[in-house]
């Protein structure tokens, strides 16, 4: 913890790099992946403050659109639309990751009943081998799962009806750095 509170402490010295963010936001992008630690939007893009609008969640799940009972994630990705103007979603999935492993293993996650009924309710069980530690197959078929629910996003639905409005699925291998993505022609991940 240290080093992070070091860093803090002088973060807020540069006040000149960090002036016009105060004026507002306006980001292109809003990017969608998991609350994994090993996955850093801003490193993987390059992105500076203010370029990119970041959901991250526990397995870099789109929950189903309900307008009755909204969900944090359904407000920040309309607010993203609707406010903001993106232009462009990724949803970008992960290599190693805990949350797609333990649906595609079937694995008991009683001890931890929030995660537990949160990946049961929030998405289908991807397919997948679950034999595989980086769980390739059933990360990227849950990346495509999460791109099919934001289109029944209503404000999405529309953008992209409009063209104002494009959709991304990202696979990052964390152990490579290497982002693929999914090229609907080939309907496979690619390298970028």
């Amino acid at each position: 913890m240290q080093p992070l509170i070091d860093n803090a402490r002088t973060f807020g010295q540069r006040p000149e790099e960090f002036a016009k963010l105060a004026e507002g936001q306006s980001p292109q992008v809003l990017f969608i992946t998991c609350s994994d630690s090993r996955v850093v939007p801003a490193l993987i893009t390059g992105a500076r403050p203010g370029e990119l609008f970041e959901l991250r969640t526990a397995g870099n799940i789109v929950p189903p659109y309900a307008s009755e009972h909204p969900t944090s994630e359904a407000a920040t990705i309309e607010y993203a639309v609707e406010v903001l103007g993106v232009r462009d979603i990724v949803v970008c999935g992960h290599s190693h990751c805990g949350a797609v492993g333990a649906l595609v293993r079937g694995d008991d996650l009683t001890a931890v009943p929030a995660v537990r009924d949160w990946l049961v309710s929030a998405t289908p069980r991807p397919s997948g081998k679950a034999e595989d530690p980086e769980v390739a197959d059933g990360v990227q078929s849950h990346v495509l799962t999460q791109l099919l629910r934001l289109r029944s996003y209503p404000c999405v639905e529309r953008k992209l009806a409009e063209g104002e409005l494009n959709l991304h699925a990202w696979y990052y291998e964390v152990h490579t750095g290497t982002v693929r993505t999914h090229r609907q022609q080939t309907d496979s991940f690619e390298a970028l």
